[in-house]
């Protein structure tokens, strides 16, 4: 039943009645009775009512503590696609460390107009005049952040239209001036840069310095850790970096008055559900092994944790010493990320697995059961194999392909992000990437793509024909990477493009930045990259039949391509006709078609084509039926 409205002396009355059991709370029993408190309004001021006892407060329930919690099943895990896609791949420069994000903390919180919204003029003002980062670096910073975020594919395409029309500097600043990301949640993108900092001790002896709060290494970990080497898809890291880190990004989230002169907090200083709103960025959890994933602030405030973790829905407030030492004892490995895929995560068929021997190849998904997100597809090993693709069960998923040497990759579905890490001699063609695709330690790799960012580190002798809005990233390690322009089609890759919001324009694949441990840095002599000369040039054929529309390449191809193909499509009907009029005999023609079949196969080998168009063959009914008998459980 609505309560009665009651006169301003009645809510003053009742307030001071309960004061003292609300403030009471360094006893388990008066915080039990905040607890149990439900909020109504009064003279249109919130005023706090005993409703029902808590779950502290029943007899059945007395004594509760973390290790109940486990035992039901209550954990909180690192997201995995902040740190993932949030990351660059390259040391932090100096000024992002945490001594100058404090720094940045208080300027923004103590300055109009930069909270809760950050716009892009002021993160401008504040990287180039404040940090000393350059400009481009800033936007980088400030578009990686904006992948995260979950923005519609109209949304999308509405900003690529708005950035096609731009035909000058002016008028690209006037669009950016528009944009605003969460104040407190890019404080926290910026500090997890500091996953992938150098230190001299990783350097030599390839592991972090040991810490109290991180856990002992398991047998587990063990096992994982050869495919974890990068640690954007590790989540072993990302667990320990923030356990190691919790207590500084927090502390990055407080009120000025709340910090000590060093910027550190002081003693029972409070945190508020805004602050721990930012941190559903970095954190998320569950009730329990069947309840679904939750952001962490609902977590907190209501349920179980919201008494362990101190919340007052008074204050809307949480006990800092009391928020941490929550988090702390419920921080657990993510469920869905690349341990519990590899441990239990369904195999994947594939469409095209003909050639080659696939005891090695280890392929899992855990797209069945994950949630939005948190999909993710692992490829490691496939030696000498055309594998092909195109499935639901890919669509939104993360993909990482591993190890992968002579092999063929078709993935021809709207994918999330596409990590290549370690691949040599192979050929990789992807359906539409909404965040980005990363190429790490590859030698010899041609990757064929649309996505929206693509970056390239210590990698030799690839091949990047791409379709992307944003400046391709060459971090530092590159030596001879060839850029060339979007070269392939299949049927429905233009409908693929429309569902993750990317467009043909603006195409910026041949205007790659360089980016060191500094920042930017300016081309050079000696550039690690290459653009494909026209001559040199080729269209691709997807070998594979399939429904839809898209029957050319989107958007085209630029002018200089488009000419080399027209001479070259010239020479072809020039060739036709000379062999046509030389008027050859029957063994004439036949002697001449030997011949060319044998120098057209003696190409195939010395290219290394032959195992490709070999491994296009369809299987035997016995391939087929052997297959079957060997993957059960495929899906």
């Amino acid at each position: 039943m609505k309560p009665k409205r009651a006169p301003a002396t009645c809510a003053q009355q009742m307030r001071k009645d309960l004061r003292g059991k609300v403030e009471r709370s360094g006893r388990t029993a008066d915080r039990s009775r905040v607890r149990c408190l439900w909020t109504v309004w009064v003279c249109d001021e919130p005023v706090l009512l005993r409703c029902r006892p808590t779950l502290l407060e029943r007899p059945c329930a007395r004594g509760r503590n973390f290790d109940d919690m486990e035992a039901d099943g209550i954990s909180i895990w690192p997201r995995m696609e902040p740190f993932l896609l949030g990351p660059l791949q390259v040391a932090p420069p100096p000024k992002l460390s945490l001594h100058y994000l404090r720094k940045m903390a208080i300027y923004v919180q103590t300055r109009d107009g930069c909270c809760p919204a950050l716009g892009w003029p002021m993160w401008r003002h504040i990287a180039c005049g404040k940090l000393q980062l350059v400009e481009e670096l800033a936007w980088l910073y400030f578009e990686s952040f904006d992948l995260l975020l979950g923005h519609s594919a109209e949304e999308r395409l509405e900003w690529a239209e708005c950035l096609s029309q731009c035909s000058c500097k002016a008028e690209l600043d006037q669009q950016r001036n528009k944009l605003s990301v969460d104040t407190l949640q890019f404080l926290l993108f910026l500090f997890i840069q500091q996953l992938n900092r150098v230190s001299l001790r990783t350097s030599l002896i390839g592991e972090e310095w040991p810490s109290p709060r991180s856990r002992c290494p398991s047998s587990s970990d063990r096992d994982v850790k050869t495919s974890s080497h990068n640690k954007n898809w590790d989540d072993q890291a990302h667990l320990s970096f923030l356990q190691t880190h919790l207590v500084d990004m927090v502390e990055l989230l407080l009120k000025p008055d709340q910090l000590s002169p060093s910027g550190q907090a002081q003693r029972n200083c409070q945190v508020s559900l805004e602050a721990v709103r930012s941190l559903d960025l970095l954190l998320e959890g569950s009730l329990g092994p069947e309840k679904p994933p939750l952001p962490l602030h609902r977590l907190l405030s209501r349920g179980p944790l919201q008494t362990q973790a101190g919340y007052s829905p008074l204050s809307r407030s949480f006990p800092l010493h009391q928020l941490l030492s929550c988090l702390q004892q419920c921080l657990t490995l993510n469920p869905f990320g690349i341990t519990a895929c590899l441990h239990s995560g369904k195999k994947l068929a594939w469409a095209q697995q003909v050639e080659g021997s696939m005891k090695r190849a280890k392929i899992a998904r855990n797209t069945h059961m994950a949630p939005a997100g948190s999909k993710m597809v692992l490829m490691s090993q496939v030696f000498k194999q055309t594998l092909a693709k195109a499935s639901d069960k890919l669509t939104g998923a993360n993909v990482k392909i591993h190890r992968c040497s002579a092999a063929f990759i078709y993935l021809l579905s709207p994918l999330r992000s596409v990590t290549l890490d370690k691949c040599r001699d192979s050929t990789v063609v992807l359906g539409p990437v909404e965040t980005s695709v990363h190429i790490h330690s590859c030698q010899n790799v041609r990757l064929v793509c649309v996505a929206r960012r693509i970056s390239v580190g210590s990698s030799s002798r690839c091949t990047i024909h791409a379709l992307t809005p944003t400046r391709p990233l060459l971090l530092p390690g590159n030596t001879d990477i060839t850029l060339g322009p979007f070269h392939t089609f299949y049927p429905s890759l233009e409908d693929h493009m429309a569902s993750v919001g990317l467009a043909v324009v603006p195409n910026a694949w041949d205007c790659p930045s360089l980016l060191g441990t500094e920042g930017v840095i300016q081309q050079t002599d000696s550039c690690c990259y290459h653009l494909l000369p026209p001559s040199q040039f080729h269209m691709m054929a997807v070998p594979f039949q399939m429904e839809g529309d898209t029957c050319e390449v989107p958007g085209g191809l630029p002018p200089a391509y488009q000419a080399a193909v027209v001479e070259k499509q010239k020479r072809i009907q020039s060739w036709q006709r000379t062999v046509m009029e030389a008027r050859l005999s029957k063994e004439q023609k036949k002697l001449f078609q030997d011949l060319v079949e044998v120098r057209f196969h003696e190409w195939l080998l010395a290219s290394g084509h032959r195992q490709e168009l070999d491994s296009l063959a369809p299987p035997t009914l016995a391939d087929l039926r052997a297959e079957e008998g060997h993957s059960p459980h495929t899906a």
